[in-house]
């Protein structure tokens, strides 16, 4: 009898050390594919704790499911711009520093970024491209261009392509790419040269297969299309699995020699998260340089943190999409929030190309 009660207690204690472990729960809100499974793993031993993400494929959707209501999200990962909004919302939480010892390993020309000064509330975690991925042994095989934005844009080139190419459903993205290849800024707000870009997205829009913010990963790396606009961890992702399935054909993904926007995304909290303490904790773990690493060997991103470098694999480090070289850098635009009128009327026409 004694035995079955010492068991008994066990098993009480055991329950409540779960209910209490339950409890330390992270709640991440996060790009698609953001974050390696290894990474998750060695967080939530050192932690001992819980962390549960919920995915989103373009700020623009992140922003909305906020503004619905959604609640409880510790962590997010948004864009500058969309830190930016975030901010005017007073939606977030500023950073403890003392709970972020790692802080100083960030690269110097990340510490004081034009979306959040002096980093009082973001920190920043990746940086990525949106290029051109594409199949580059189907267009070796019709002679087509890979530098230029011309190959999603142009009839002459989308003739060979109908049905094979996809663009992101982003309106910031999508028009900022027309802009470049026009050769006007990202932050372009004049409406003439808005209806200029959507010309030639209207003009275009017949040869492309769909508009994707994530499927285009796969179907890239099978060979169901032929070339994708968007981000380069993607497009990393998908030459990698395209290897490993070892298809007949190579992926590849550049810079348009146009330019392209250039994106830093940040740990921010939200004010809504119960959990500011583990957040800090999964913030300054991704500090450490070792654990930095993983999102460009593993990911396939740009890194903001000066101790990752030595941890990076070599051909990551010399990949040009992953890292660009100062002359594609020279290239690049960040997107700034637009203000709410802006916002209003790219949304109408972004509304008119969708239907259209």
């Amino acid at each position: 009898m004694k035995a079955l009660r010492v068991l008994l207690a066990g098993l009480l204690l055991a329950v409540l050390a779960t209910l209490v472990h339950a409890e330390d729960v992270l709640y991440l809100f996060i790009w698609n594919t953001y974050l390696s499974e290894d990474t998750v793993r060695r967080f939530e031993t050192q932690c001992r704790c819980r962390l549960n993400q919920d995915f989103y494929s373009d700020n623009e959707e992140m922003l909305a499911k906020l503004e619905a209501g959604a609640i409880g999200y510790d962590l997010i990962v948004p864009t500058g711009n969309a830190v930016e909004t975030l901010l005017r919302k007073k939606a977030l939480r500023p950073l403890d520093k003392t709970k972020l010892p790692n802080l100083k390993n960030l690269k110097t020309e990340f510490r004081d970024p034009w979306y959040d000064p002096g980093l009082r509330y973001a920190v920043p975690y990746a940086t990525s491209v949106t290029l051109l991925g594409y199949n580059a042994t189907r267009l070796a095989e019709r002679g087509l261009p890979t530098d230029s934005w011309a190959l999603i844009f142009e009839p002459q080139h989308l003739e060979k392509l109908k049905g094979k190419v996809t663009v992101l459903n982003s309106q910031r993205e999508l028009m900022a790419a027309a802009m470049k290849y026009l050769g006007y800024s990202v932050q372009e707000t004049d409406p003439a040269r808005w209806e200029e870009a959507k010309r030639l997205i209207l003009r275009a829009k017949p040869y492309w297969a769909n508009f994707s913010n994530s499927t285009y990963i796969k179907d890239l790396a099978i060979g169901n299309i032929w070339v994708a606009h968007g981000y380069s961890s993607d497009m990393y992702r998908a030459q990698q699995d395209a290897l490993e399935a070892r298809r007949p054909f190579r992926i590849d993904f550049r810079t348009p020699k146009e330019g392209a926007v250039l994106a830093v995304d940040s740990f921010v909290l939200h004010q809504s998260g119960g959990r500011p303490d583990l957040a800090h904790q999964f913030i300054n773990f991704m500090l450490d340089g070792a654990n930095a690493a993983d999102v460009s060997n593993l990911i396939g991103a740009g890194n903001p943190n000066a101790a990752a470098t030595p941890h990076i694999l070599p051909e990551i480090a010399r990949n040009p999409g992953i890292f660009p070289p100062l002359e594609d850098l020279q290239r690049l635009e960040m997107l700034r929030d637009f203000d709410p009128k802006t916002r209003r009327v790219l949304s109408r026409m972004w509304t008119e190309i969708k239907v259209r």
